[in-house]
C-alpha cells in the first residue's frame, strides 16, 4: 500500500494521529502538497461521503473522519503557503437566524478548507444584516447559508434580499432544503451534504 493509499484509509477509519503521521511521511517522501490533499486526504473524505449517503456511516463517523482529514491538512497547509499557491477564494458561512445547529456547517467548513478555500465562519443564529455586513467587509466570492429546520429555512429568503445587491454568489444547504427551494429564492447553488457543498463551491467559483 502506498503512503497516499494509507492516508485514504486513515481518513476513512477516522484516525487523526495516523493521518497526521502519514501526511508527514508523504512530505518526507517528496510527494507534493496538492497530491497529498487531492489523492489522499480529500479522496478519503469523498469515500466517507459516499458511505454516509449509502447509510454505511452516520454523522459521528463523518465527524471523526473530517478531524482526521484536518490533522493531515494542518501538516501540508504550510507547504502550500511557502509555494505561494493562492487560495481558491473566500467563503463566508453561517447558520441562519433562529437556528442553533452547527454540526453540518462544521463539516462543510472542513471540506471547503481542505479544498483550498479561505472560510470565514459567522457561527449560528446569524441575522440577514450580519451576513450582509460580513460580505461587505470581507468581499467573499461565495456566501454559504445553512438551515436545519423548515421554520428557519424561510429566513434564507430574507437574507437573499440583503446579499443579491452585493453581487455575491450564494450557496444554501441543510436537511429541509431542496433544489426547488434554492431556485425559488434565487440562490446560485444547493448542496445536500458537505461533499456536495465542496463540489458546488468549486463549480460556482471556477471562473475566479
Amino acid at each position: 500500500m502506498s503512503t497516499l493509499e494509507a492516508i485514504i484509509e486513515a481518513v476513512i477509519i477516522g484516525d487523526a494521529y495516523i493521518a497526521k503521521e502519514l501526511s508527514e511521511k508523504a512530505v518526507a517522501e517528496g510527494i507534493d502538497a496538492e497530491s497529498i490533499i487531492n489523492e489522499g486526504l480529500l479522496a478519503g473524505m469523498i469515500i466517507v461521503g459516499d458511505k454516509f449517503k449509502n447509510n454505511e456511516f452516520c454523522v459521528p463517523d463523518v465527524l471523526v473522519s473530517a478531524k482526521a482529514m484536518t490533522a493531515g491538512m494542518n501538516v501540508v497547509k504550510p507547504l502550500l503557503v511557502s509555494k505561494g499557491i493562492k487560495e481558491k477564494g473566500t467563503v463566508i458561512i453561517g447558520t441562519v437566524e433562529g437556528d442553533l445547529h452547527d454540526v453540518g456547517k462544521s463539516l462543510v467548513i472542513m471540506m471547503l478548507e481542505g479544498s483550498g478555500f479561505k472560510v470565514i465562519d459567522l457561527g449560528f443564529d446569524v441575522s440577514a444584516e450580519e451576513f450582509a455586513a460580513a460580505a461587505k467587509e470581507h468581499q467573499p466570492q461565495l456566501v454559504a447559508l445553512s438551515a436545519l429546520t423548515t421554520t428557519t429555512m424561510l429566513e434564507m429568503k430574507r437574507i437573499m434580499k440583503h446579499l443579491k445587491p452585493l453581487g455575491v454568489k450564494v450557496l444554501i444547504g441543510g436537511a429541509p432544503i431542496t433544489p426547488e427551494f434554492a431556485g425559488k429564492i434565487g440562490a446560485d447553488g444547493f448542496a445536500a451534504d458537505a461533499i456536495g457543498a465542496m463540489d458546488v463551491a468549486n463549480d460556482l467559483l471556477a471562473s475566479y
